[in-house]
């Protein structure tokens, strides 16, 4: 049973967008294809216990999904004609259009324009990225019922205009592609720090998977600059992987992690994009300007060596491509260094980010800094309630702890990929 569990772990993880999305092709019902490939799965736990794993899991899988969703349609349907066209896409083959890679072309053919680009993205990142309704709400600093209804409301508007799943051709990618960086940069981010507390702290698998398909998408598109950059910004994040959790699985924020472990051939790889991206003499977005950012902090041997006058800088111009309150969160952190914490706490003070740890976590650094003690007890409390996982948990309940300690002072940032998508997170 042991081999079954973890060939199915692993083909779910490879497999389970692919099922989905081959039957809502053929069936044109997102529900339905869904919960078919669920059964499909749950099948396989006791078939293949019994039977022994399938030459082809996922053909297996494929086959019982579909085999399913035609029972059903029969059973429900009162259109003899929709079984018929069922069948007769059995076994029509799946063309490849201009994207080789599997899972990428799923990501471009669910993000489709005729959604709204939130709405989109949410759905992707449930059916292809793998991301669980809670785990895509906390991206978007959203509760889970709405997000569910978000979803479900995309589902009904595909299903209601008849929004076709076929390839994207090479014509349809660019008014696509922004929702694809968005769903690999959000997957990334929940790689990169999990919201989900019952999950490791850093989920490599999905780090390196988001890594991947941004890789293709840089190749399928050279001249997109918002491609380059944020998979500038991915690799120059992946870098400091190795330095981010401690031997006792405490979060290590940038300030205090040891540089030397870092990998410096993805900080080289990510610089020489950040050079090309400015090079190119566009107008940069917001991923081009988030690497940018990245590469002023790694490119300094230790933290006091920081250039914080060109972070503040290019938060600036941040500010300017997109004026969220998490990036104006992390801008106050960049005019702390500059400025003073007094300055930074009227600009934080007043964001509308109650729910959002990162806020409470950076006011609790601001007012200890200014001597203010039992106000920043009270920020970190707030933190600490809403963190996300056990090593964000580990590292607050410590600096929390220490407060009081002579001469304390704080030198964290928080700049860093976002976990919503609208600015960073707490650089680490």
């Amino acid at each position: 049973m042991t081999d079954v569990g973890e060939t199915l772990t692993r083909v779910h993880r490879e497999e389970w967008a692919r099922v989905v999305a081959t039957l809502a092709r053929r069936i044109g019902d997102l529900d339905v294809a869904e919960e078919m490939t669920a059964e499909a799965f749950a099948a396989a736990v006791e078939r293949w216990s019994a039977e022994g794993v399938p030459p082809n899991p996922g053909a297996w899988l494929t086959t019982t999904a579909y085999r399913r969703a035609v029972d059903r349609i029969r059973r429900e349907s009162r259109r003899e004609d929709k079984h018929r066209e069922a069948l007769m896409l059995a076994d029509a083959p799946e063309p490849l259009g201009v994207i080789d890679d599997d899972r990428l072309r799923l990501i471009f053919t669910c993000c489709h324009p005729a959604l709204a680009m939130e709405a989109r993205v949410a759905l992707t990142l449930r059916l292809v990225g793998g991301l669980t309704v809670p785990e895509i709400a906390r991206a978007y600093l959203v509760q889970e019922a709405a997000m569910s209804r978000r979803i479900t409301r995309a589902k009904t508007k595909i299903k209601a205009a008849g929004i076709p799943y076929r390839v994207p051709s090479r014509d349809d990618l660019p008014s696509r592609v922004g929702g694809v960086l968005a769903v690999l940069y959000l997957i990334f981010n929940e790689g990169y720090l999990a919201s989900d507390p019952g999950k490791e702290a850093v989920r490599a698998n999905l780090t390196a998977e988001a890594i991947r398909l941004t890789r293709l998408v840089r190749t399928l598109m050279p001249d997109d600059h918002e491609a380059a950059g944020l998979l500038a910004l991915m690799l120059l994040t992946e870098a400091r992987r190795p330095a981010r959790v401690s031997a006792t699985g405490e979060l290590v924020v940038l300030a205090e992690q040891d540089r030397s472990a870092w990998d410096r051939d993805l900080i080289a790889e990510g610089h020489a994009l950040v050079r090309a991206c400015i090079a190119a003499g566009r107008p940069p977005g917001r991923y081009q300007i988030l690497a940018a950012i990245n590469a002023v902090h790694t490119d300094a041997r230790d933290a006091r060596d920081t250039d914080w006058a060109q972070v503040a800088a290019l938060y600036d111009h941040l500010v300017r491509v997109d004026p969220s309150p998490i990036v104006r969160l992390n801008r106050a952190v960049a005019i702390a260094e500059l400025d003073g914490p007094q300055v930074a706490l009227a600009e934080v003070d007043g964001l509308p980010l109650e729910g959002y740890h990162a806020y409470h976590a950076t006011r609790a650094e601001l007012l200890r800094r200014m001597g203010r003690g039992g106000e920043a007890r009270a920020a970190y409390d707030r933190a600490i309630e809403l963190a996300g996982n056990s090593a964000e948990t580990a590292y607050l309940k410590r600096r929390r702890d220490q407060l009081g300690a002579t001469g304390e002072s704080c030198r964290e940032n928080v700049s860093g990929p976002a976990r919503e998508g609208a600015g960073p997170k707490p650089a680490n």
